[in-house]
């Protein structure tokens, strides 16, 4: 196949993939210029919202590899980057203190709350389109994610609610831990579902 040869470029998926070529240019565009002004590269904004929403356990240096897509040597160099500027701090975990995990700092709370709109010129440009192709593209770009996820090219994060793991109100007896993830065989609370998981596994549907 030949996206990039405009001579080749009538195949509709073709063109499709160049769409998604310019959207992710755009999208590299907004985190490049909100960087700037925030003097933060745009893996480093990456990685406070990673560290903002990811779940406990996950939050390490090989985590955020994983998350980045990159060396454990250069998420590394990233999180070392971000301690500097005093964004984030090095904690042992509460549940193994051998684990060192990644917090934001009261600092890194207020810049990441700056950061986050990133992305709100492209939501602005899909609310644009009506209800029904919205629909439309949510199904195909969710299809077309999970051939990705499946193929070793992204890392799929999302939060428990979306999950087939996820056991609401499993533990009615509990207000701190009503829910319970039979992944990891564990309770958990409010706030914890709403957080992102790289174990979450969509439920399925249409069976």
């Amino acid at each position: 196949m030949t996206s990039f040869n405009p001579e080749h470029r009538n195949r509709l998926s073709g063109q499709i993939t160049i769409a998604f070529y310019r959207i992710a240019q755009a999208i590299e565009r907004l985190f490049r210029e909100r960087g700037k002004s925030a003097h933060l590269s745009s893996a480093q904004i990456q990685s406070l919202i990673f560290l903002k929403y990811a779940r406990s356990g996950v939050r390490t240096i090989g985590g955020l590899a994983e998350r980045l897509g990159v060396t454990y040597a250069t998420s590394s160099g990233v999180a070392d980057a971000l301690e500097r500027k005093d964004l984030i701090r090095r904690i042992p975990s509460a549940e193994d203190k051998r684990i060192i995990e990644l917090e934001l700092t009261q600092k890194g709370k207020g810049e990441i709350e700056k950061l986050e709109d990133v992305l709100d010129e492209i939501e602005s440009a899909i609310e644009s389109l009506p209800t029904s192709e919205k629909m439309v593209l949510l199904k195909a770009t969710q299809t077309i994610v999970r051939r990705l996820q499946k193929a070793g090219y992204v890392n799929v994060y999302e939060m428990c609610w979306k999950c087939q793991f996820f056991r609401p109100n499993a533990h009615p007896d509990n207000p701190k831990t009503p829910h319970h993830c039979a992944f990891m065989d564990a309770p958990l609370s409010e706030p914890e579902t709403y957080l992102e998981c790289p174990d979450s596994t969509p439920i399925e549907t249409g069976k």
